[in-house]
């Protein structure tokens, strides 16, 4: 029976790929910051209390098969950009020494399709590679950074797979993720609007078998995209109105709307002392169509394509269930 040490296993897609590997009879290790994590209770894993900057992470590391490293600071608040940084990139180096140290077999490191960029007007492979300087805000530049830094690892002789998700939905999105977010508004009928953007999405459950199949199937040094469909914001409502019986939203604003709200909230408003609710960064994303060609790790891996609709109401019902949404209330069943 192999061991896997994981990061970020308390995330959306670290407590699926935790319950992937289980489900295929791997010792699980996670590396948590507090004991009992919601997302990974009535698990049979072995806890590690602590962070990408332990300093005993070379002795939690030794004897396991394999490093999952999918943990990440994810924000894109000007206020987090330098805990953002220190996470995803140095963070990165620091894990990946100790799993060098340690002796581990073989690094399966969590990128992101945010490290690849947009490709306008097409969809963009593995092979694709926005300029640094084009990657919007600090958490895309950080991604690439920490991509580097596996690559550099790589290049040296350390056995790492990367791979890149695109926009996992489904279950045990605790947090919950920007996704997430936009599924709950949804659900709960406050999302008057929309912007004219699209995303590429995969049920998170794929996303995790992904990950076990680029540690089984995986070439070092290589990238593989794990996504899988290409939808519109308007397409994913739609596909939302049908499980939660809400209405699709009539009115698409335009982008210029959103970056001015974005934009008072963060530089006029956050110095005062509100909290504001729309990152400009996240805005600047959306600006574009973020769309992926996934079929070289459903080539090369088998990575699963399941149904996202399937996922999108899987994500529903969970949020349902574990008290995000109101229960009384048969529009979101």
């Amino acid at each position: 029976m192999k061991t896997a040490f994981v990061t970020g296993a308390a995330g959306f897609v670290g407590t699926n790929v935790v319950r992937d590997l289980l489900a295929h009879d791997w010792r699980v290790r996670v590396l948590v910051r507090t004991p009992g994590p919601p997302a990974l209770a009535g698990l049979e894993v072995e806890s590690v209390i602590g962070d990408l900057f332990a300093p005993g992470l070379v002795e939690a590391l030794r004897g396991c098969d394999a490093l999952f490293h999918v943990a990440a600071r994810y924000s894109l608040w000007r206020r987090d950009r330098d805990d953002v940084l220190r996470t995803n990139v140095e963070g990165t180096r620091n894990i990946l020494r100790a799993a060098r140290e340690a002796g581990v077999p073989r690094t399966v490191h969590t990128s992101s399709v945010a490290a690849i960029g947009v490709r306008r007007g097409g969809l963009a492979d593995e092979s694709y590679q926005s300029p640094y300087a084009k990657l919007v805000g600090v958490y895309k530049k950080s991604k690439f950074l920490g991509e580097q830094v596996a690559r550099e690892a790589a290049a040296a002789g350390q056995d790492v797979v990367i791979v890149n998700p695109s926009t996992p939905i489904g279950p045990w999105d605790v947090k919950p993720t920007p996704t997430g977010e936009i599924v709950l508004r949804f659900a709960r009928g406050a999302m008057p609007a929309y912007v004219d953007t699209g995303l590429n999405l995969i049920d998170v459950r794929d996303c995790a078998a992904g990950h076990r199949l680029a540690y089984e199937r995986g070439i070092t040094g290589e990238r593989y995209i794990l996504g899988n469909l290409n939808l519109g914001l308007r397409d994913i409502f739609v596909r939302l109105a049908h499980i939660t019986r809400r209405s699709v939203p009539r009115f698409r604003v335009p982008q210029v709307v959103p970056l001015a709200y974005a934009a008072i909230g963060e530089y006029l408003l956050a110095p005062l002392g509100f909290k504001p609710d729309v990152a400009l960064e996240s805005v600047r994303m959306a600006k574009g169509r973020m769309y992926y060609d996934a079929r070289k790790a459903v080539r090369d891996l088998g990575l699963p394509q399941n149904d996202v609709t399937v996922a999108l109401a899987d994500a529903v019902q969970w949020f349902l269930e574990h008290g995000y949404l109101d229960a009384t209330r048969k529009d979101h069943r």
